[in-house]
């Protein structure tokens, strides 16, 4: 309407910023303003009538005075430049040379500055027209000196009408479902519905929902219900046997996970109380209101949230349904509830206590620490105090699992890496005010001695329990868990040969 009455009033700037999701008409409605501010008929508000000359030159290419830029492909100074050189020539045939710079966001910087000088200074008879899909990126120096346009995504209804009357304009015979599902395809993109139009008609002109759902790799609604009715009910067998059909009757596994994802949606504005957002036949409305009352509101956002994932992640893979499975198994469990690492939950899998075997009276018992293989390096065990007297005594591992999360959530805040290691890691005991931990891999237990991760857990568990705390690592072994269960204490060894703490 703004451009309409501009070119009524006869007030035409001469630049205009065209920006919208792709496919939503920008490059088509620069070319109908450059009909427009050239057309030769009389009446101002039939303009463009597409019947001039210069309406049907454009209309078939061949107008010189309407120059397109693709900037992605020419984003360059020196085209810029080229363009600049050019631009004071009168134009040949029409009115006004209108420039569409198409995907203008993409041009360099040294290139913006040089059309920045010519927006500031234009030659009356130029217009330029700059097309984005991502105005952000466009400078705001170039944006203060344009009019701009925002365009929006199509609804699924306009995109329907639209079908429509390009169907009955070409003769084809399109089910109302295959026209929906087409609509959805395209996600507000009013190019790709009509391609995706094309591409069905080019096999017949009679187009049913079946055909349209096997040539687009589009799983059947009934297959989405059932997954969706199986998340309800909690029957993971049924929503995998439907997950596995849709797949083997050639559902394109990635879009399967869009229509998933767009239903549990729709279940989502009803259960919200949101219904005229949902754009859906009398008995589909009728499923979606029974799901809606069987799925309660955490299930739901997790299941939506989980199988969008799984969307973002079928970009390839040898077994396309797999992420969809997990997503299904994930949204029928229920949470586990967020809990610190015992000690107590690994010892146990260990073994039950037993006393050791009587050993021979000519043969020495062997201390915990050889006996289970663990050896301490040097630079840690020479540093590590005497704990303090009098505080070791109250300080027990019950005392730090209960305060487990607390002490994760602290040492997130100040460093994530060191979080995520220590999130690796396993409780063994605590001797005086020294807390035991156990790694999987010596590459853990070396990166986490030699950098600032183990002075920023002293430094948290010291502020927590208000007493200088230490950590000591160790591998994480199974003999070990069981010896320090029946209260044994590893200390460490003196090599031998050389003297050397070990």
């Amino acid at each position: 309407r703004t451009l309409r009455n501009s070119i009524k009033t006869g007030r035409i700037r001469h630049a205009y910023l065209f920006s919208g999701p792709r496919g939503t008409g920008k490059t088509t409605s620069a070319r109908l303003l450059a009909k427009a501010v050239n057309c030769t008929n009389p009446d101002l508000a039939a303009r463009p009538d597409n019947t001039c000359p210069t309406c049907t030159a454009i209309a078939d290419g061949r107008l010189l005075d309407l120059i397109e830029l693709d900037a992605a492909s020419n984003r360059g100074i020196d085209e810029i430049r080229d363009l600049r050189d050019k631009i004071n020539f009168s134009p040949g045939q029409a009115r006004y040379k209108v420039y569409i710079i198409d995907e203008v966001h993409m041009l360099t910087e040294p290139a913006f500055n040089a059309l920045l000088k010519t927006l500031e200074e234009p030659p009356a008879h130029a217009i330029f027209v700059l097309a984005t899909t991502d105005p952000q990126k466009v400078p705001a120096t170039i944006v203060s000196r344009c009019q701009p346009f925002s365009f929006r995504r199509l609804t699924l209804n306009e995109i329907v009408s639209r079908l429509q009357h390009l169907a009955d304009e070409e003769g084809l015979r399109v089910e109302p479902g295959a026209l929906a599902l087409i609509a959805r395809q395209a996600t507000g993109s009013m190019r790709d519905a009509v391609s995706l139009l094309d591409q069905l008609a080019a096999g017949s002109p009679d187009i049913t929902l079946a055909q349209a759902q096997a040539a687009l790799g589009a799983g059947a609604v009934q297959w989405v219900g059932e997954v969706i009715d199986a998340v309800c009910r909690s029957d993971a067998a049924a929503g995998l046997d439907a997950i596995n059909r849709a797949i083997d009757r050639g559902a394109d596994a990635r879009q399967f996970a869009r229509q998933i994802v767009e239903q549990l949606r729709s279940v989502l504005l009803i259960k919200l109380g949101d219904a005229s957002l949902v754009d859906v036949t009398n008995e589909q409305r009728a499923i979606l209101d029974a799901q809606a009352a069987q799925l309660d509101l955490d299930r739901l956002t997790r299941a939506i949230k989980l199988f969008n994932q799984a969307a973002a992640e079928l970009r390839g893979g040898w077994q396309p349904q797999l992420p969809l499975e997990l997503a299904l198994v994930e949204a029928i469990q229920a949470p586990a509830p967020a809990s610190a690492p015992t000690v107590t939950s690994a010892a146990r899998h260990a073994a039950p206590a037993k006393k050791p075997p009587s050993l021979p009276p000519d043969q020495p018992p062997a201390p915990v620490a050889a006996t289970a293989s663990v050896q301490e390096q040097p630079a840690a065990a020479a540093h590590v105090p005497e704990p303090p007297a009098g505080k070791a005594a109250s300080l027990t591992i019950e005392a730090i699992q209960a305060r487990w999360p607390d002490l994760l959530g602290r040492v997130k805040a100040r460093s994530v890496k060191t979080w995520g290691m220590m999130n690796t890691c396993h409780l063994l005991g605590v001797e005086n005010n020294t807390l035991i931990v156990g790694w999987q891999t010596d590459m853990l237990k070396d990166k986490f001695e030699s950098s600032k991760d183990k002075q920023l857990v002293e430094d948290v568990l010291s502020e927590l329990f208000a007493q200088k705390m230490l950590v000591r690592s160790m591998l994480d072994d199974p003999v070990l868990r069981a010896a320090m269960q029946l209260g044994a204490k590893v200390t460490p060894v003196q090599n031998r040969t050389s003297g050397e703490r070990a």
